[in-house]
């Protein structure tokens, strides 16, 4: 029974694995035969500005999208665990977004962000004058200003919680109902119970979470700064590693060097992936004191 996932492990993770790790150490463009080249690739890279920066960008990506994106996903759970009238219809459009497929999701987020007639700057637009917003300021720039490409990469991630936030609901409405009884009976606070009863009983579950979006935030980001920032604006502002990956192996032909880059991504997961693991143990330990 575990024959067909054993050859889906091996021919689509540790043969691409192996092979990656192989070209990584060689010169290759599928042209000519690949050229031995030892560590050179890496030494390449950390010269590389245009690595350097999308590097910042990854890490910068992963620090404050995962986090928000866990906080949307925890907040829709706890708003929606209860039954009630439409809660079935909210659930559904909470989760939708997922759904959706990466090139359709950018290119309609292409257009919700266009700053002429993009409705999100349409409704920014409202109560102001001349083109402002109610506050007398220009409505961002989300594709041709670096801070605002950015911040429109993280915003649209923050709609794509759809299956955190499906784990959410159901583990918040696994835990017992009789320690919520006897917090109504103690005369607690709503965030009282949040604070002392739902996160720390949901703190594995969080953790996991975390861990699992901390390794998705490093390749999320591909589809849209390919889609809707094509990676700019200059000087490479949503340029993420994922991205400079792709152009370096697809566009420009240079497999090896993008494989090494593939490695320093894949360190650079397991490095980020191993503090936190340390993180949620430390805390698990110290609650359970």
């Amino acid at each position: 029974m575990l024959a067909p996932y054993l050859v889906g492990l091996f021919g689509l993770v540790l043969l691409p694995a192996l092979a990656t790790l192989a070209f990584a150490v060689t010169e290759y463009d599928l042209i000519r035969r690949p050229q031995w080249t030892g560590t050179d690739n890496l030494g390449m890279l950390a010269t590389d500005p245009v690595f350097r920066i999308a590097l910042v960008n990854s890490l910068t990506f992963a620090a404050i999208a995962v986090p928000l994106r866990l906080s949307v996903a925890f907040g829709l759970a706890l708003l929606l665990h209860r039954r009630a009238a439409l809660v079935g219809t909210a659930r559904t459009a909470a989760a939708l977004p997922t759904a959706v497929p990466e090139i359709a999701y950018g290119l309609l987020w292409l257009w919700l962000l266009n700053p002429v007639y993009g409705p999100i700057n349409q409704f920014l637009r409202l109560g102001g004058e001349n083109g402002l917003t109610v506050l007398g300021r220009t409505p961002p720039q989300w594709l041709t200003d670096p801070p605002d490409a950015r911040a429109a990469i993280i915003l649209m991630s923050l709609f794509t919680a759809g299956e955190s936030f499906i784990v959410l609901l159901a583990a918040r409405q696994a835990l017992p109902p009789e320690v919520y009884e006897l917090a109504a009976i103690e005369d607690a606070t709503s965030w009282d119970v949040c604070r002392r009863i739902t996160v720390p009983l949901l703190a594995p579950v969080l953790g996991l979470l975390a861990l699992r979006d901390t390794v998705a935030s490093l390749h999320v980001s591909f589809v849209p700064a390919l889609v809707v920032t094509e990676g700019g604006p200059p000087p490479y502002a949503t340029t993420y590693l994922s991205l400079f990956v792709y152009r370096n192996a697809f566009e420009y032909l240079r497999y090896g060097y993008a494989a090494a880059a593939t490695l320093v991504l894949l360190a650079l997961t397991g490095v980020a992936v191993t503090l936190q693991w340390r993180l949620i143990r430390r805390a698990q330990r110290a609650y359970g004191r």
